[in-house]
Parts: structure tokens; sequence; C-alpha cells
């Protein structure tokens, strides 16, 4: 391998956040159980969020409104001022969640800093996921920041040109099979999974992969008896 660049998605591969939003869904569905049960209501929610993602991209803030928009839905549109005002707190506090870094992250990062250009990229809301950032004390490991609206296979090729290196010098490191790991290996780059115990659902793919350019490792710091 001839890797140059090393991106990380941050998201469940640097800090915790999945659980976050399971804990607001629970708050969420328990709100509005007179209207439905839950697993319906869960789905029901994935459902909309799925929808809204063209016209709010992913993060908490579309996740505040999917939620609203649910409980009118539901509700037929008699969901109390209350309850839509308890929906934008859940959300208020989403944002406010504390970062917890997950196991060995630093220890990689100070690992890898010295032989690779370090990048995030990352899906999400600009303005959160700087925050997350900012509040992880990792900025300095990380030569570029990248917050992307999708992770296809153009918006990984408009990273690499940015950075301008060919997409074999290229690697991700993600959770997400999904979004981390086969646009990168459809275009030529290089991939690691480090899987995470819970995945959000639109991220989920039945796939076995068997591909010269990917690994799979079970902690994030295994990553290092590929690269380090």
């Amino acid at each position: 391998m001839n890797i140059k660049v090393i991106a990380f998605d941050a998201d469940d591969t640097l800090w915790v956040n999945e659980p976050y939003f399971q804990e607001t869904e629970k708050k969420f569905c328990t709100l509005m159980e007179e209207f439905l049960p839950q697993h319906t209501l869960s789905r029901e929610l994935l459902k909309i969020e799925i929808e809204n993602l063209a016209l709010y991209g992913y993060g908490i803030k579309g996740y505040i409104l999917s939620m609203i928009e649910a409980a009118l839905k539901v509700s037929d549109n008699t969901i109390s001022t209350e309850a839509i005002e308890k929906i934008i707190g859940f959300g208020k506090d989403l944002l406010n969640e504390p970062i917890e870094l997950l196991d060995n992250v630093k220890e990689v990062l100070e690992a890898l800093q010295p032989h690779y250009r370090i990048v995030v990229a990352t899906k999400g809301d600009l303005l959160d996921q700087e925050r997350k950032l900012k509040k992880s004390g990792l900025m300095p490991y990380f030569h570029h920041i990248e917050v992307m609206s999708d992770k296809a296979e153009e918006d990984y090729l408009k990273l690499i040109k940015h950075l301008d290196i060919r997409p074999d010098e290229f690697m991700m490191i993600g959770n997400s099979l999904k979004s981390d790991i086969i646009p990168v290996l459809n275009i030529g780059g290089h991939a690691i999974h480090v899987p995470y115990h819970t995945t959000w659902a639109h991220e989920h793919v039945e796939i076995n992969l068997d591909h010269e350019n990917f690994r799979h490792v079970e902690g994030l710091k295994d990553v290092l008896a590929f690269l380090g």
C-alpha cells in the first residue's frame, strides 16, 4: 500500500453517538405512547427521517424536525404545544451531550500522525460536528476536516481531488459498511471497518465483502497492525 491520507469517520468511530440518539428516541416514544406503540412509532420516525434526508441532510437538527413531523402525523395534528416544546428540548439535550471518546482513539492518532496526513470525513450538520471536534480535544491531530452532505462515491472523489491524491493513496476508517467502506472500495481506495455495537438502521447493509483493499478489525487499535 502507498497510503498518503487516512480519513476517519467521527460518530461511533472516534466518539459515542448512536446510543444518544437511541436514548432520545425512547424518550420521544414514551412521550407519544398514547398515539402509537413504541416499535410502530420508531418505524414511522425512521421513515420520515429517511424521506427528509434530501431536505435536511444528516444531523441532530434534521432529527428534531423529523420528530416534530412524526408527532404531528401520528397525533393527526392534535399534539400539544407543550409536547412540541419537550421534543425541542430532547433535541437540545442531544446537542449538549458530552463527547465520550472511544477506546484507544488518541493512541492510534498519535501513532499515525507522523507518517500520514490524517483527516476527518464525516456526515452531519457542520456546526454540530465542528462543536464535537472542538470538545473532543482531537483537532490538533487532523490535517483537514470534511463534513460531508453524504458519503457516496462522488463525495469521496471530490474529497480525494481536494487532497490532491489518487484514490489508491486514500484509506477510510469507519464503522459503517454502507457509508465508510463500500463507496471507497468502489472508487479504488482502501478501507478498514471498525464495527460499533449499535448502528442506525439506515446504515445497515447485509453483505460479505471480499476485496483486496478491505480489512476488518475488532477495535480501533487493531488498525495499527496494517498501518503502524
